[in-house]
């Protein structure tokens, strides 16, 4: 152990050699040792010194594409449930997804309608939970409001407030829904929605880094500096990660909505 501890004083002078001479050098951690818990661990030493190699990397390659990183969560679980940051930042692309596919579509169908949020005195529901809705022939929607004729109104606020360009029309409890010729002011009205959705979910994307990052600091005290660097490092990469697929999600509904 004192052997050890010697050798690791070292360390300083050591990071000025080439990272293979120190990598070949230092022996391998034991089985089950928890390397970033254990300030003479050789697998710790050796992540700290990759992570500053990257941290000059970054400084010396300003405007160059910074190196990837990845960390094992199963050395930091106690810090954080990286895969668990990961699926919720995915959920919030896959949302996109289905806001895209389900509202913003140059033709409108019946299925288009389900999922218009009512605003009703007993609270908020979905319009295929108020109203039948069909297709009378391919220019007309029908939504039949008979189970909750108090609803009708608010129905058709709602479906004229969705943002698809439907101007709908009431007869009792029926209410008419022309389905509009395909513009090009309302294709480029259906693009703006795209950007809107898009800029919507970025911000829901930066709460789940944010909340991460915010659990990673609080092990300060616990961890190193490098570790907790390094872990912030890895959100912020998951979060560029799914920011980049929601720009290629909205570039492609631009191109399909502006042809």
């Amino acid at each position: 152990m004192a052997m050890a501890l010697r050798r690791f004083r070292h360390l300083p002078s050591l990071l000025y050699r080439s990272s293979f001479a120190m990598i070949r050098g230092l022996p391998q951690a034991p089985a089950g040792c928890p390397a970033l818990l254990l300030d003479g661990c050789r697998q710790c030493a050796q992540q700290m010194m990759l992570t500053r190699q990257l941290a000059t990397k970054k400084a010396k390659g300003k405007g160059q594409t910074q190196a990837r990183m990845n960390i094992s969560a199963a050395l930091v679980e106690d810090i954080i449930n990286l895969e668990e940051t990961n699926e919720d930042m995915q959920a919030v692309v896959e949302a996109l997804k289905e806001d895209f596919s389900r509202n913003l579509s140059v033709r409108t169908s019946p299925g288009a309608l389900d999922h218009i949020i009512v605003v009703t005195k007993d609270g908020k529901f979905p319009l295929n939970q108020l109203g039948q809705i069909s297709q009378k022939s391919p220019q007309l929607i029908i939504v039949n409001m008979t189970n909750f004729p108090e609803s009708t109104a608010a129905a058709m606020k709602a479906i004229r407030e969705s943002g698809m360009n439907l101007n709908p029309e009431v007869d009792g409890t029926i209410i008419r829904v022309p389905i509009p010729k395909v513009t090009r002011e309302h294709r480029e009205s259906l693009a703006k929605l795209a950007k809107q959705s898009t800029n919507k979910s970025k911000e829901a994307l930066r709460k789940v880094r944010s909340k991460s990052v915010n659990q990673v600091k609080k092990f300060k005290s616990k961890v190193s500096e490098d570790t907790i660097w390094l872990l912030e490092k890895q959100i912020q990469q998951m979060a560029d990660s799914a920011a980049a697929e929601m720009d290629k999600l909205l570039a492609a509904k631009t191109k399909e909505l502006l042809g």
